[in-house]
C-alpha cells in the first residue's frame, strides 16, 4: 500500500526485479515471512505475472483517505475476494460499518462510513471494519443476473419496507419517492439514520455490543427527507459534493510543507503543521470530531509525518474541514426532521 500509484510501482519493481537479494527485500521493506508466506516463492511468482501493474487498485485506507493498494494475494493477506470483488467489478458503493462500539474506546458509537472502493480491514480504529456492497454481480461461471447485477439487500425486507411506504421497489438505482423508491433509496436513507445523534443515544447499550438496526419510517415524507440528507451525507463523505469547492479555511503562509506534528490552536482555530505552516479557520467541533474511533483532521496530518503535503493534499485536507462541518450541520438536521415527525420511537411506528 502507498501513497500513490508511481510509488507504489516502484517498490513492487525492486521486489519483482534481480537486483536485489531476498535478504535485501527482507530489509529494505520490513518484511516478515510465516509458515504460508515467504519472500523467494512470491518474488519468483510475481515474476511470472504480466501486466502486473493492473494488480495496483484504488484502496480506503481510512476515512477521507484513498491510496493505492497492489491487490493480490501473492503479497497481501486475507484479500476477502469473495466481498472485495464486488467493488472492483463495476460502479458500487458499500455501507462500511463496525459491531461492538466499546471497542473503539470511546463514549459515541460512529463505527460508520461509505466507500466506493475496496477497504482496509482497519478502516476503523482496532478494525473490525464489515464491508457490504449495495450490488453484488455474478461470480465467473455463475448464471447471469438480468440486469448484471442484482442489489445486496434481503427480499423479504424489501417487501415489508415498501409495503408500510406504500411505494414500488425498483431494483437498480434511484425511484421517484413519489411511487417507487430503489436500492440507494434505501442506503442513502439507512445512512442518515446511524448518522443520528438521537439514534446513537437512544440505542447506545446495543450498540456496544451488536450491529445497528434500522428502523423503518413510517411515512413517506419522512423517508424522502432522510434520504435526501443521507444522500448528502454520502456525496459528502465520498468526496464528490459540489459543498466541498467552496472552503472555509485557509493555507496562507508558503514554505516546505512538510508536516512535523499537527497542533490545534483552539482560540485562533488553527491547525499548525510545522512551526511556520498552518490551516486557518478550522472550527473546534471540525478538529474534535471522529468517525471510526479516529480524530479525522488529527489523524490525517498524523498518517503524513514526515511527508511533503502538495497543493492536491492542501487541496484534499481543506475540503475534509468543509465534510465535517457539513456532516455536523446534517446530523443536527436529521435529528430535528426526525423530531417533526414523532421523534423516537413513534416516527418509527
Amino acid at each position: 500500500m502507498d501513497f500513490n500509484a508511481f510509488e507504489l510501482k516502484a517498490r513492487i519493481g525492486d521486489f519483482i526485479g534481480t537486483n536485489l537479494s531476498d535478504n535485501d527485500i527482507r530489509d529494505k521493506f520490513g518484511l516478515a515471512e510465516t509458515s504460508d508466506w515467504n519472500i523467494s516463492d512470491a518474488r519468483k511468482a510475481l515474476r511470472s505475472v504480466q501486466n502486473w501493474e493492473k494488480i495496483i487498485q484504488v484502496y480506503s485506507y481510512r476515512p477521507f483517505d484513498v491510496r493505492y493498494v497492489f491487490y493480490d494475494d501473492l503479497v497481501i493477506g486475507r484479500a476477502r475476494t469473495n466481498i472485495m470483488r464486488h467493488m472492483l467489478k463495476g460502479n458500487n458503493l458499500a455501507l462500511s460499518i463496525g459491531r461492538a462500539g466499546q471497542v473503539v474506546g470511546q463514549g459515541t458509537w460512529d463505527l460508520l462510513f461509505c466507500s466506493k472502493y475496496i477497504e482496509d480491514c482497519n478502516l476503523f480504529y482496532r478494525g473490525g471494519t464489515v464491508n457490504l456492497p449495495l450490488y453484488l454481480y455474478p461470480s465467473p461461471g455463475e448464471m447471469q443476473f438480468e440486469k448484471g447485477r442484482r442489489p445486496n439487500i434481503n427480499p423479504e425486507f424489501i417487501k415489508g419496507f415498501a409495503a408500510k411506504l406504500d411505494l414500488v421497489f425498483v431494483d437498480e438505482g434511484k425511484g421517484d419517492l413519489i411511487k417507487t423508491f430503489g436500492p440507494e433509496d434505501i442506503f442513502n436513507y439507512a445512512y442518515a439514520i446511524f448518522q443520528s445523534p438521537n439514534y446513537r443515544e437512544r440505542y447506545a447499550e446495543f450498540l456496544k455490543i451488536d450491529f445497528p438496526r434500522l428502523p423503518l419510517a413510517s411515512d413517506k415524507t419522512l423517508f424522502k427527507s432522510l434520504v435526501g440528507k443521507g444522500t448528502v451525507l454520502v456525496s459528502l463523505h465520498l468526496m464528490e459534493s459540489p459543498l466541498l469547492n467552496t472552503p472555509i479555511t485557509k493555507y496562507p503562509v508558503d514554505g516546505a510543507h512538510e508536516v512535523e506534528k499537527a497542533v490545534y490552536e483552539e482560540k485562533l482555530m488553527r491547525v499548525n503543521i510545522n512551526k511556520t505552516e498552518y490551516f486557518e479557520g478550522v472550527p473546534p467541533e471540525v478538529w474534535n470530531f471522529h468517525i471510526g474511533g479516529y480524530q479525522i483532521c488529527d489523524k490525517w496530518l498524523k498518517d503524513r509525518k514526515g511527508r511533503k503535503l502538495s497543493i492536491d493534499d492542501i487541496n484534499h485536507y481543506q475540503k475534509i474541514i468543509v465534510a465535517l462541518k457539513e456532516t455536523i450541520r446534517l446530523m443536527r438536521e436529521i435529528d430535528e426532521t426526525i423530531e417533526e415527525h414523532g421523534g423516537w420511537p413513534g416516527a418509527f411506528e
